[in-house]
């Protein structure tokens, strides 16, 4: 059908940039329900990051959709007033997509039942993660910036977004790809898992300055009490050396899931060429992220760390150009680490 055809292609590619790419180099027959997966999951993630609108109508209509996305509410959802009260830096695709929410909705009903249900499924995680986010930040401003308690907290809220679509991915390539392969099952998903919670901790320090202004801190409040720092410390750029040591682990954390990653990666079977390199591209950006974040300047509001178009295109032709050589291909995440 030519929506759905518009839908998990040009709308997608107006609402992401790196995870388009992954999608473009995957096979055709995992492309439709891994799209639709995150087209819908970047619908809920829209609504709750609306803060022009109160946390009740927020959870409101997260609640909604997730029950429309679940088969358990049959009405249309009509989302067009949520497309015109978006945050000034919302995208015209996220406006969009808010608006054809219910023919994503649709075409999720055609899908087989299998890809179906792990579509839901993963949906229903990543937005028990946004509903317990903005009922835990629900106050949070500048004036008054709350903290996760725990490292723990900070664990369960990467698994809950992003560990969890490693695991969805990992199903949904191994049923239509290569379900007789030889593989280790149970590692190559939790692989996949930490895969995801890598790639969110990434997003996580990088954008630490950003989430601060708006009075949402992803670090723990023990790790930070424990160096003599509050989360309202961090809106002070001059805090960073007493920070380091926190943000230290942290970052030692990320790299820790993105070996993983690339262990994944390199353990899919070979013949698997463009699944392994939608996986490499992901990877590899978030090292060379995990890298640049190292040089400093990680409190500084003014400095946006992002991996730019002209290195991710260099990436994913290093990626090629390697592929077909053991070694060349096994030392690309060393590579990586070491350019950021």
């Amino acid at each position: 059908m030519a929506e759905a055809r518009d839908l998990l292609t040009t709308l997608l590619r107006d609402v992401s940039r790196s995870f388009y790419l992954s999608l473009w180099l995957l096979p055709s027959a995992v492309r439709r329900p891994i799209a639709l997966g995150y087209l819908l999951a970047r619908a809920t993630d829209t609504i709750a990051d609306t803060t022009l609108l109160p946390v009740s109508r927020r959870l409101a209509a997260l609640g909604t959709l997730r029950g429309r996305i679940q088969g358990e509410i049959q009405q249309v959802v009509d989302l067009s007033e949520w497309a015109v009260d978006q945050n000034a830096d919302a995208t015209a695709g996220e406006r969009v997509l808010l608006a054809r929410v219910e023919e994503a909705v649709t075409v999720l009903g055609t899908l087989e039942a299998s890809d179906r249900g792990r579509v839901r499924s993963v949906l229903a995680t990543i937005t028990s993660g946004q509903e317990l986010d903005l009922q835990r930040f629900d106050g949070a401003s500048r004036q008054h910036v709350i903290a996760l308690p725990d490292a723990a907290s900070l664990d369960d809220y990467t698994h809950r977004v992003a560990g969890c679509v490693g695991d969805f991915w990992t199903r949904v390539c191994r049923a239509h790809l290569f379900p007789d392969a030889s593989l280790d099952e149970a590692a190559l998903l939790e692989d996949g898992v930490r895969f995801g919670k890598g790639l969110q901790l990434v997003n996580i320090l990088r954008d630490l300055p950003r989430d601060l202004a708006q009075g949402r801190c992803y670090l723990p409040e023990d790790e930070l009490r424990a160096v003599g720092l509050k989360a309202s410390d961090l809106l002070e750029p001059s805090n960073e050396s007493r920070l380091a040591p926190v943000y230290g682990r942290w970052l030692e954390r990320a790299e820790g899931h993105l070996s993983a990653g690339w262990r994944y990666t390199t353990t899919l079977p070979r013949s698997q060429v463009r699944v392994r390199l939608a996986c490499a591209l992901p990877v590899l950006i978030g090292l060379r992220t995990l890298a640049a974040l190292r040089k400093g300047g990680v409190l500084d509001p003014a400095r946006r760390i992002k991996v730019s178009r002209a290195e991710v295109r260099a990436i994913l032709w290093r990626c090629i150009v390697l592929l077909p050589w053991g070694r060349g291909w096994n030392g690309l995440a060393d590579w990586a680490r070491i350019r950021g």
